[in-house]
């Protein structure tokens, strides 16, 4: 079983106003001449759902580049590739924490997001079913199971349980906050844990160190020793899959968006953000963290999180979309000439 619980990834679809589109049959709630927002922000349940729906396509001037022969190493981040040999160096390491999680804590897991979301399929939020149909078959990939989940915390993560068809979840205030390339940006940076195959060290980076501070002795001591390396790994994974969403979303702007909307983004404000001045903000950290001291701090801000600072996850997009590695993918693709109806 893996668990990735990742906060995590154009031309955007607003209407003339500024207001952000319908995605998916849900309708945002819209603000008071006061300038303050109804009641539910999320706009699930509470809102009605316009009697004549109308499907709009993703706003592409282009139709995407299909990457029929993608291997995951094709666009593997070079620190996760160092760093997933290192967790594969630790002896018993996969051994132990099987034996940790066991069946059980896989099937609460399962049944806990599969009992509290809605599976979305063809007939129910079939937008976004096809906005992860669509990613899958760009990447190269089957596409998992998806589900919504009702909660404020903008979020997405990914199940992948021994034997079953792994899932991925997606919080709903997320499905407000981000157009719908945006969405397909972060659906397509979980797929790409699935397709790396960051399973077995997702469920390590997500349930051995936090679950193993509740065992007697032996298990603090293992998650202690385990915890920084982990969580080193989990950073460079995260890089890894911006890099996949990047390959589905085919602009970096989609993707940094994706990260200035997670950083300080509200539905209300979206249409004011800008992604020019949020990657000069990735550049000014970088000059203020290149000093001794600026190094020292910047460590330790990180050393204890699990995915990369926003800003540099920003740099990192922004600078791989010109590399020649990049390029060289895009070159190889091929276009899709129809997209599938769904």
């Amino acid at each position: 079983m893996a668990v990735s619980v990742s906060a995590p990834i154009l031309s955007l679809c607003f209407h003339q106003n500024g207001e952000q589109s319908n995605l998916f049959g849900y309708r945002q709630q819209k603000r008071l001449s006061s300038g303050r927002n109804s009641r539910s922000s999320i706009g699930f349940g509470a809102e009605k759902v316009r009697k004549s729906r109308v499907r709009v396509p993703i706003c592409r001037a282009v139709p995407p580049l299909l990457f029929k022969d993608l291997d995951a190493d094709d666009f593997r981040h070079p620190l996760d590739k160092q760093n997933t040999l290192l967790l594969r160096a630790i002896p018993g390491l996969n051994e132990f924490g099987k034996a940790l999680l066991g069946s059980m804590t896989e099937q609460i897991m399962l049944l806990e997001n599969i009992g509290t979301s809605v599976l979305v399929s063809k007939n129910q939020l079939s937008d976004l079913h096809g906005l992860l149909v669509e990613a899958a078959e760009i990447l190269n990939i089957e596409a998992p199971d998806l589900y919504v989940r009702q909660s404020p915390v903008p979020n997405a993560y990914t199940l992948a349980i021994s034997g079953k068809k792994p899932f991925i979840v997606v919080h709903t205030s997320l499905i407000e906050l981000l157009t719908r390339q945006e969405l397909q940006a972060v659906l397509a940076h979980e797929l790409g844990h699935l397709k790396c195959d960051h399973g077995v060290w997702l469920t390590f980076a997500n349930i051995l160190t936090l679950g193993a501070y509740t065992v007697p002795a032996f298990g603090q001591m293992i998650a202690r020793t385990l915890e920084e390396q982990i969580l080193r790994w989990l950073r460079s994974a995260e890089l890894t899959c911006d890099r996949a969403a990047l390959l589905v979303a085919q602009d970096p702007k989609v993707v940094v968006s994706v990260l200035m909307k997670l950083a300080g983004g509200c539905p209300s404000m979206a249409d004011q953000l800008n992604v020019d001045a949020f990657l000069e903000q990735a550049r000014s950290y970088d000059k203020a963290s290149s000093s001794p001291l600026g190094w020292y701090i910047r460590n330790a801000q990180t050393s204890q999180l699990s995915h990369p600072l926003p800003v540099l996850r920003a740099r990192e997009v922004d600078e791989w979309s010109r590399s020649l590695e990049y390029r060289s993918l895009l070159k190889r693709a091929n276009r899709i000439s129809t997209l599938e109806n769904v």
